[in-house]
C-alpha cells in the first residue's frame, strides 16, 4: 500500500502532520514520497531524514519554541528572525542533502525576483527549509542561486503537484491546515520578540499600526484559504485531510503532542477515503501507467 504525502503550511498548526504520518504508518501504508510547504516542509524534512513519527514528535517536543525566532544584527528586513531555527536545523539535519534523505522529499518556495514557484529538491535540506518557511515580512527571505525565496504557501499552500511528481501514479494524501471558506478568521496578533515585556506587547497591540495589520492579515488569511481551495480543486488529491487546528495561531507556543493528536484524529476520519483510493489504484492504476 504505497502512497505519497503533501503537507501544507500553517505554522504551529503543522505539528498535526506528525499525527497524520503516525497513523498512516500504523495502518501499514508505505510513504514513498513526501512534499512540504512552510511548516509542512519542516516536518517533511525531519521525517524524510529517517525519523519515525514518534521520533519526529520527540524532536519537536525538545525545542524551546520561545527561542526560535531570534535575529542577528545583519539579518534581512523582517519583523522576526530565523537564527534560532537555523541553529536547530543544523543540530537536527546537519549537512544532509536531499540525496542523503531516506524518503524522496521536496519543498516549495516562491522567488520574488522571477515571480514564480520554485521546487526545492537539491542541495542542503536545511537551506530549503529556511526558504519554505520564510513567511513574507514576518521572517527574512532566503537568497540562493540568484533567487530571493519566501514561503511556498504564497502560491502553493498544499504541494499536491510536487508530491505527485515525486511518486507518479501513487495516491496522494494531502493535509491542509487552512479553515474552510466562510469561517471567520481569528484576530491577528503582532508577533513580538520573547524578551519584550508583556505590558509593552499589549500596548503595541493597541496601536493604530497593529490594528491596521490585524485587518490586513485577516484579509490575507481569507485569500489564502481561497487559494488553498482552488489549488486543491485543480490538483485533486486522492485523499484530503483537514485537522481541526483553526484555533491555533500561526506562531503560538504549543504542545506538539496535543496538536499531533488532532492530526491523528483527522487522518482516522479520512481512512475510508484512503482505502478506496488505494483499492482503485490497485485495480486500475496499471492501465493508466501507474504503480501498484
Amino acid at each position: 500500500m504505497d502512497i505519497s504525502v503533501a503537507l501544507g503550511g500553517g505554522g504551529a498548526k503543522g505539528n498535526s502532520h506528525i499525527g497524520v504520518l503516525r497513523l498512516l504508518e500504523k495502518e501499514g501504508y508505505r510513504i514513498r514520497a513526501v512534499a512540504g510547504t512552510s511548516f509542512g516542509g519542516v516536518v517533511a524534512a525531519v521525517y524524510a531524514a529517517g525519523n519515525r513519527p514518534d521520533e519526529v514528535e520527540e524532536i519537536f517536543c525538545r525545542v524551546d519554541q520561545r527561542k526560535l525566532y531570534s535575529r542577528g544584527p545583519k539579518g534581512r528586513p523582517s519583523i522576526l528572525g530565523l537564527d534560532g531555527v537555523a541553529q536547530w536545523l543544523q543540530e537536527t539535519l546537519g549537512d544532509r542533502t536531499f540525496q542523503d534523505l531516506k524518503v524522496p522529499c521536496a519543498m516549495t518556495a516562491v522567488d520574488l525576483i522571477g515571480g514564480q514557484e520554485v521546487t526545492l529538491s537539491e542541495g542542503l535540506v536545511r537551506d530549503a527549509v529556511l526558504a519554505t518557511i520564510a513567511l513574507p515580512g514576518i521572517f527574512p527571505s532566503f537568497e540562493a542561486n540568484g533567487w530571493e525565496l519566501v514561503d511556498g504557501g504564497v502560491v502553493n499552500p498544499v504541494p499536491v503537484s510536487v508530491a505527485r511528481s515525486l511518486a507518479p501514479g501513487l495516491p496522494v494524501v494531502a493535509v491542509t491546515l487552512t479553515q474552510s471558506l466562510g469561517e471567520p478568521p481569528h484576530k491577528w496578533k503582532m508577533p513580538m520578540p520573547t524578551l519584550v515585556p508583556r505590558v509593552v506587547a499589549e500596548r503595541v497591540s493597541r496601536m493604530n499600526i497593529a490594528q491596521s495589520l490585524d485587518v490586513y492579515m485577516r484579509a490575507v488569511e481569507i485569500g489564502s484559504r481561497a487559494l488553498a481551495e482552488y489549488r486543491l480543486r485543480a490538483d485533486q488529491p486522492e485523499v484530503l485531510v483537514r485537522p481541526d487546528v483553526g484555533h491555533i495561531d500561526l506562531l503560538e507556543v504549543v504542545d506538539p503532542r496535543y496538536v499531533a493528536k488532532l492530526g491523528e484524529d483527522a487522518m482516522a476520519a479520512a481512512l475510508p477515503d484512503l482505502r478506496r483510493a488505494v483499492s482503485w489504484q490497485a485495480r486500475f492504476g496499471r492501465f493508466l501507467g501507474g504503480r501498484k
